[in-house]
């Protein structure tokens, strides 16, 4: 009976291998006993830092791990006073997809003197990401995977083919590789960086995407996971269909926001003296951009496209101005009043779509999550939150290459747990909405929930935004005392 129960346990977690800890490692596990040859870091800004950088060798297959490996990349500061060290401090800056080696970049400008005394900042690339093992684009049609399924149904048909090719193109490559680049394997290969440099536990800061990791982390490994802390937080029973669906009726809300707030500005920007007239600009000139894409800022918006540069930009209420300047200069564009005003929001966007594709992002949320196949279901949920959701129904809804990728692997993570977390989170987050974060606390019986009120931005441990918040992070990190409950912050300065 013992043994069965042992067999389920093991079952839970993944696989026996990510269950190795220091004190009793396995000789046949060679991956938990390595040895890191460090070098100078890559990345300037890195090497400003004082980083040093490894590579770690991990299984392709965490259940089968004599065959394949890949190498993932890592970064270390190392704490400032040795006496006072704790342990290792992972993070993870949100994606899926983005690179993380750079901690201090995330990290260097909020965390207190004490918190750097205190720990090792181990940055990562995690795998399938940078330069742990990122293949190369896979050559999409289009460079970004949230886009908009447009004003009608010839535009969602197209949408439905485009899709179709971006899954294709990554699959054409190297499948076995690609469907491990997973969440759960990327867990994995946490817990295996925390053996390799001899550590019992791991104390982790996650924004956005990377608040997933850290709850999955958790649930696996809740025996390594030490102070953690889930910045701008993602509902794992949503993740990643039912997360893109939630933008829509928050990026309405956002943009409602937005708008009331250009209106106080209309003698700078005359896009409205009113939120519902500014609104209805916007409307319009997605409108405009269905029938006669508009040619701005050396891109092309068409309204497939520009919901995403909408979505892209109401993340913050610190991009207000840098957003009506947008607007604007797409207004004129439309317009075609001679030479539009040029702005570095909408310039440096597209120039980005330009030069790359978002294709690192598909290959762990789709390798995650299994979408729904039939394009009929998305279509009926574009026609259904049309009304409600005008701008952002048809991107929050639009089918994505997830419905034409292979099965996962494994199942989603399924996170009840209670280990100890702090979980911050803006009210008005438009990417990662504020219910998530009260039903993933729920979920995670043994967290504390701190609630930034009445702001609209995503990403809330950054320098000037709310002392209240950055203190409370910085002090759970160094002393490892949750709030004895829930915590209500406020910003420090008025939304001017």
């Amino acid at each position: 009976m013992k043994r069965a129960i042992l067999i389920r346990f093991l079952i839970v977690v993944g696989s026996a291998a990510a269950l190795l800890t220091v004190s009793g490692d396995s000789d046949a596990f060679r991956f938990y006993h390595q040895h890191l040859r460090w070098r100078a870091c890559e990345d300037d800004g890195l090497v400003k830092a004082g980083a040093e950088c490894a590579d770690v060798r991990v299984p392709l297959d965490y259940d089968r791990p004599g065959g394949r490996t890949m190498i993932v990349a890592i970064s270390r500061i190392k704490a400032v006073d040795p006496a006072q060290r704790r342990g290792i401090l992972m993070s993870n800056p949100g994606g899926p997809g983005a690179e993380g080696l750079d901690s201090e970049y995330l990290l260097g400008d909020v965390i207190t003197p004490q918190v750097r005394a205190r720990y090792d900042l181990i940055g990562m690339d995690p795998r399938g990401v940078g330069r742990s093992g990122r293949a190369g684009l896979c050559g999409w049609p289009v460079p970004e995977m949230i886009r908009s399924a447009g004003m009608d149904e010839a535009g969602f048909r197209r949408e439905v083919t485009v899709a179709r090719r971006m899954a294709d193109t990554c699959l054409a490559g190297d499948v076995t590789k690609l469907r491990q680049l997973t969440t759960r394997n990327t867990a994995r290969d946490m817990d295996l960086i925390r053996s390799v440099l001899g550590e019992r536990k791991v104390s982790y800061y996650g924004l956005s995407y990377g608040t997933y990791l850290g709850a999955v982390f958790a649930q696996m490994f809740p025996e390594r996971s030490d102070r953690i802390v889930l910045d701008s937080a993602i509902d794992p029973d949503r993740y990643w269909e039912g997360l893109v669906q939630n933008w829509g009726p928050a990026d309405e809300l956002a943009l409602d926001d937005w708008a009331n707030w250009v209106a106080t500005q209309d003698d700078r920007y005359h896009l409205g003296e009113s939120g519902p007239q500014v609104r209805a600009l916007v409307e319009d000139l997605l409108r405009h951009a269905g029938q006669n894409p508009i040619v701005v800022d050396g891109g092309v918006l068409d309204d497939h496209l520009f919901p995403f540069v909408l979505h892209n930009s109401l993340r913050s209420f610190r991009l207000n101005d840098a957003l009506a300047e947008a607007v604007r200069a797409i207004s004129d564009a439309a317009a075609a009043t001679p030479a539009p005003q040029s702005t570095s929001l909408l310039r440096e966007l597209l120039q980005a779509l330009q030069s790359g594709e978002n294709s690192a992002e598909a290959d762990i949320a789709c390798g995650d999550a299994e979408a729904p196949r039939d394009p009929e279901w998305y279509w009926r949920n574009i026609e259904r939150t049309r009304t409600a959701q005008p701008v952002f129904g048809a991107l929050a809804n639009n089918i994505q290459p997830c419905a034409f990728w292979p099965q996962p692997v494994e199942p989603p993570t399924l996170v009840r747990n209670a280990v100890p977390a702090l979980i911050v989170q803006a009210t008005g987050d438009p990417r990662t909405p504020y219910p998530g974060a009260v039903h993933l606390h729920h979920n995670m019986t043994g967290s504390r929930l701190v609630t930034l009120r009445d702001a609209r931005k995503h990403g809330t441990f950054t320098p000037g935004l709310s002392n209240c918040v950055n203190t409370t992070i910085n002090g759970y990190l160094a002393e490892g005392q949750l709030p004895n409950a829930d915590v209500t912050c406020y910003l420090d300065q008025p939304i001017g």
